[in-house]
């Protein structure tokens, strides 16, 4: 799929393979710093990545590349609601490199994202989390046409990352 969004900016998004680990474990750590001020343990991210490559029945990471470059990435990971009777794909590890920002680099992802969730029988619908500050996020998800959901996230972590 290829999207032009400037004169400038050719985009192409692809599934990532094995070969795109160490760059995704890259953009994560890079993505976790900016947005919750938090260090990830190498190692832990890369298996993480790793075994989702591995294990297409868990979701999947989509590359934004622009000119050649890995620009921005994205994972999609599934979630059964008995009440559809179909899986929510969860939009997550979002990250654009600083200097394509703002060129329609997660906007590509997302409509990828959105065609194939809406020609697939089994999905119910698309969901991600953003930190509630990140107001600048929110409006780009808003303005994709994604609403605010009637949930509030809680969690309980149990990490044993000893960067955490």
């Amino acid at each position: 799929m290829n999207i032009h969004c400037s004169e400038q900016m050719d985009i192409t998004i692809r599934k990532a393979t094995p070969a795109d680990a160490a760059t995704i474990a890259r953009y994560n750590q890079l993505m976790a710093m900016e947005t919750e001020k938090r260090l990830l343990h190498p190692e832990t991210v890369e298996r993480g990545v790793s075994m989702l490559l591995s294990k297409p029945e868990k979701g999947f990471y989509l590359i934004a590349d622009s000119s050649g470059v890995p620009a921005g990435q994205c994972m999609v990971t599934y979630e059964w609601s008995d009440w559809r009777c179909g899986d929510f794909w969860w939009i997550q590890s979002v990250y654009v490199l600083p200097e394509f920002r703002r060129n329609g680099i997660f906007s590509a992802l997302y409509h990828h994202i959105l065609e194939r969730a809406s020609s697939a029988e089994n999905v119910a619908g698309l969901r991600l989390y953003v930190e509630k500050q990140n107001t600048i996020a929110q409006q780009t998800y808003l303005n994709l046409g994604m609403d605010h959901a009637h949930y509030a996230m809680l969690e309980r972590d149990f990490t044993k990352d000893p960067m955490k």
